[in-house]
């Protein structure tokens, strides 16, 4: 992807300026960002996926003041009758599961994967939507089908409507407002009111949401990780205190046996290596709820892509696929972190690669992280 070319995406920007001016800043309406866009899937896929129990699906009607949230899966017949307004059924993680949505969710990787979380698939009915809410993370809000009505505020009251499901605000005053039509595309940066409701029937939207883990979760998982794969030195240091006197407060923690405890997780936190490894495989960590089929052998003369549902990552010294974690140098760390920037690699380049990478694209692809191009199915 070329970041310093304009492009329709992005209302004639270049995806570098888009970032230096708009993102994490301002809203960017666009219109006919993509022209011609139809949904990855048509109503009776979307309703069919519902009903699977690999794919995070809910069910939001609204009826009066009365909001209802029903978690998948959802069978057809759950569903309300199309003609019924105000309800949305909401698609979560649509691209792991449909290629067309994968390739839509791609057009936005001037972003950092380690950023980018999921395309989420937002069917609704005249009058249906979420509820005036405010978002933690960037989001682009693509429309594929039908219309939906956009309002937005920076300025809002942050108290919640109580008993309710999920989280609407009390108090929602629109700044802006904006109509989108097939093919037209709103960004929104964290935290901005907004609220979407579809005007009329067959409204189909999908977000593109961005992953902001907050910073306390992000080093507790780092943490973890890097615990789980530190290996014990053969003599680990144990606590001893010898000069422990008796005690007339044994409810105490010993001063001591704290700082023995701070000492050693300064070490750990202090190791910049780990701590990146660990980040590393911590980021590129599937959804909990995936799941890969064995592919085919690796076959010479045929070049190779990513499974949609792979996360591929690296640093300047490792690349991580799916949560584990691989040191890598020279022309290898350049045909790999081609792998990762493009999604696919050519037959030439692992042609080129020396045997060990060639024997790692191998277990690969016999894990179902990666297939052959050309090849039908990216399995679901």
């Amino acid at each position: 992807m070329q970041i310093d070319a304009p492009t329709p995406l992005l209302g004639g920007l270049a995806p570098e300026r888009f970032m230096r001016r708009h993102w994490h800043k301002q809203p960017l309406l666009v219109r006919q960002a993509i022209p011609g866009l139809s949904p990855p899937l048509n109503r009776a896929g979307l309703f069919a996926l519902a009903q699977s129990d690999e794919v995070e699906s809910r069910l939001l009607v609204r009826s009066g003041a009365e909001w209802r949230l029903r978690h998948g899966p959802i069978s057809r017949r759950a569903l309300p009758p199309l003609s019924r307004p105000g309800w949305t059924l909401l698609l979560q993680g649509a691209d792991l599961h449909v290629d067309a949505a994968r390739a839509l969710l791609d057009r936005f990787r001037f972003v950092p994967d380690a950023r980018i979380d999921d395309l989420m698939i937002s069917y609704a009915s005249d009058g249906g939507g979420v509820g005036p809410h405010v978002d933690s993370y960037d989001v682009f809000l693509l429309q594929a089908n039908g219309r939906r009505r956009w309002q937005l505020a920076r300025r809002y009251d942050p108290s919640l409507r109580p008993g309710l499901p999920l989280a609407i605000l009390r108090q929602f005053q629109p700044e802006q407002e904006w109509v989108l039509e097939p093919g037209d595309m709103l960004y929104l940066p964290p935290g901005w009111a907004h609220d979407g409701v579809a005007i009329g029937g067959d409204c189909v939207t999908c977000s593109i949401g961005m992953r902001s883990p907050r910073r306390e979760a992000l080093a507790r998982e780092v943490l973890q990780r890097a615990l789980d794969e530190t290996e014990a030195p053969e003599r680990d240091m144990l606590y001893r205190d010898p000069g422990q006197g008796a005690t007339s407060e044994p409810g105490r923690i010993p001063p001591a046996l704290g700082a023995f405890a701070n000492i050693a997780i300064a070490r750990m936190a202090g190791d910049a290596r780990a701590m990146a490894c660990a980040l590393g495989e911590v980021l590129s960590e599937p959804k909990p709820n995936v799941r890969f089929d064995p592919s085919p052998a690796l076959e010479l003369g045929r070049g190779v892509r990513l499974d949609r549902r792979s996360r591929m990552l690296y640093d300047d010294e490792r690349i991580y696929l799916n949560g584990e974690s691989y040191l890598a140098a020279g022309r290898d760390a350049r045909t790999m972190r081609t792998l990762a920037d493009r999604r696919e690699l050519g037959a030439a380049a692992i042609a080129r690669s020396s045997a060990a990478a060639r024997t790692l694209l191998d277990a690969w692809m016999q894990a179902g992280w990666m297939h052959t191009i050309g090849e039908d199915k990216q399995r679901s």
